[in-house]
């Protein structure tokens, strides 16, 4: 079963997709999107065309954002707001994941690749949500 990862931003969207173990995450695209409603749409559309490909998809994970000790940000009420309207357009299993410090590490990882700031913010996203996909299957096992 695959697993897709979501990193929500307020101007970009990053995916992820697991392979079919569900062992191994990896960055899939990063969304651009105009508005809220916007992304669920762009996100709606997605989880369709992943769940009609051969592999299909079994289920979603949202990272959600929070402070250093935890608390909630101003991002928090969001992506929870995100993750219940995302439930009620699919009946995939929806999950969230702690995302702190997620796209510190993307980039750090993406740095060393790639020296072009411009190139590696294309990609930070779907490196971020890449992240929180593993981070949750990691910790399924």
């Amino acid at each position: 079963m695959r697993y897709l990862g979501i990193d929500l931003g307020e101007r970009r969207i990053g995916l992820a997709i697991s392979d079919v173990s569900g062992t191994l995450a990896r960055p899939l695209e990063t969304l651009m999107i105009a508005s809220p409603d916007d992304a669920l749409d762009r996100v709606a559309a997605t989880i369709a065309s992943l769940s009609q490909e051969e592999d299909g998809l079994g289920a979603i994970v949202v990272g959600r954002p929070s402070s250093l000790d935890g608390r909630p940000t101003d991002q928090t009420a969001r992506v929870t707001a995100f993750v219940e309207a995302l439930k009620a357009r699919t009946s995939l299993t929806v999950s969230v994941e702690d995302e702190r410090l997620t796209s510190r590490e993307a980039e750090s990882r993406l740095a060393l690749r790639e020296r072009d700031w411009r190139r590696r913010k294309k990609r930070l996203d779907a490196a971020a949500a890449a992240i929180v996909l593993q981070d949750y299957l990691d910790g399924k096992r």
